[in-house]
């Protein structure tokens, strides 16, 4: 909680500065680093060339339910974070094994109440993707991946997020992945503007996945496994392979287009999806499980504007949508859509910064309506995540939760948030 309260104690400052004046560019704070260029660039060259890379982020997190929900005067969790510790190892250059990688995320989480959410304003979405039970490091990722086929052919085995993704022609993939709304610790955070609620995704389990995407063409295809029943605090071999074996399949496939434009190609993904689950499932008001539970999504993000032609510049314009669907008598949530825009480098000299604003629509089981009294719940949130230094980010945010949990007795809820990200 130390570690919580002085970062946004910092990034209130960093704030209040901004109100005060104007918070000058992230190149104008770089450059008053002790460190020379030419040392700097040194450094950055010998970490390109180590075969190990090591990534690590910090995020902390303060919400407060401004009104509505279910009680703005719970005190309960208005804190909350997590760390990330990625580790990439390049086997080639390692041990010899052309095309091979190796891949560890070590993840943990804080406090034991997991935000305001729960307590205070009770989303069927959850107004923060980043919320977990308190734990001190899991290793919620361990995978190994493979090329083939020249590079065409990607394989991918071991415990992993199917979340986390592929690339075709430079764009995330595979699944459910999109451009402008994927990251709870840069981009959107509620749930319902992460990832697509409707697709019951493994919890980092074991399994296996297979990823094409023929050089020189903007297709691809994508298929993976995993243990439906895996717990992410678990190593998974106790779940995937005693009693039941349930295994979560996913397929996708989609292309990523460029347009043409003034100010240069206007980059596009474009994603369909299947997916089927084996493990016995029902809505909440139902005593009978069904098998075979079955859905479809569809996914899309698209620049639309970019404001000049330079390689590498991602200053513009974006939007982004997702549907799915699934079965009623199975799951609580049968339909879903999202849509979105997304801004880069809105403000002069702001060129890393971004607003943006997204809504989010799920529509519950109409056989579940014991436990939703309403037909549906929906969230607006608009964020801007501010570029302070190369290592720091800060984004406030304020969410709109319509109907919470599906309920139209309780008063719409307002939330602001403030997210402090440190990343090394």
């Amino acid at each position: 909680m130390q570690t919580s309260g002085w970062s946004v104690g910092i990034g209130l400052c960093i704030i209040g500065m901004g109100l005060a004046g104007s918070v000058p560019a992230a190149e104008e704070l770089d450059s008053l680093s002790a460190l020379p260029d030419s040392a700097a660039s040194e450094s950055l060259s010998d970490l390109a060339d180590d075969p190990i890379a090591v990534e690590m982020g910090i995020t902390n997190l303060y919400q407060q339910n401004m009104r509505g929900g279910r009680s703005t005067h719970s005190g309960r969790g208005r804190f909350a974070g997590s760390y990330d510790v990625i580790v990439s190892a390049d086997m080639e250059r390692l041990l010899g094994i052309k095309g091979g990688e190796l891949f560890i995320h070590v993840e943990g989480f804080w406090p034991k109440e997991q935000g305001t959410d729960p307590a205070s304003v009770g989303s069927f979405f959850g107004v923060n993707g980043d919320a977990m039970p308190r734990d001190a490091a899991v290793v919620t990722e361990l995978w190994y991946q493979q090329d083939l086929l020249e590079g065409d052919l990607l394989f991918r085995i071991g415990k992993m997020d199917l979340t986390g993704g592929f690339e075709c022609s430079g764009c995330p993939v595979s699944f459910d992945c999109n451009r402008f709304a994927n990251d709870e610790t840069s981009q959107f955070l509620n749930s319902a503007l992460v990832n697509n609620p409707s697709i019951p995704f493994s919890d980092y389990g074991l399994g296996a996945a297979l990823h094409y995407a023929p050089q020189g063409t903007d297709w691809y295809i994508t298929a993976a496994s995993a243990d439906a029943q895996a717990d992410y605090r678990e190593t998974g071999f106790r779940t995937a392979f005693h009693d039941e074996d349930y295994f979560f399949s996913i397929a996708e496939t989609g292309i990523t287009p460029r347009f043409n434009s003034a100010c240069g190609p206007l980059q596009g993904t474009y994603r369909v999806g299947l997916w089927y689950s084996p493990r016995p499932a029902a809505h909440s008001d139902s005593a009978k499980l069904y098998r075979d539970n079955t859905g479809v999504y569809l996914s899309c993000d698209q620049m639309l504007v970019r404001e000049n032609d330079a390689e590498g510049d991602e200053q513009g314009l974006g939007v982004f949508g997702r549907y799915g669907y699934a079965p009623s008598s199975r799951n609580d949530l049968t339909q879903y859509i999202s849509v979105g825009l997304s801004y880069q480098g809105l403000f002069e000299g702001r060129d890393e910064d971004v607003l943006a604003i997204g809504m989010a629509r799920g529509y519950l089981s109409d056989q579940a309506n014991i436990t939703y009294l309403d037909d549906a719940e929906t969230v607006w949130e608009i964020f801007y995540n501010a570029r302070i230094t190369q290592w720091m980010n800060i984004s406030p945010s304020l969410q709109y939760v319509a109907d919470p949990g599906a309920n139209s007795s309780a008063k719409d809820a307002v939330v602001f948030g403030l997210r402090t990200q440190l990343t090394f």
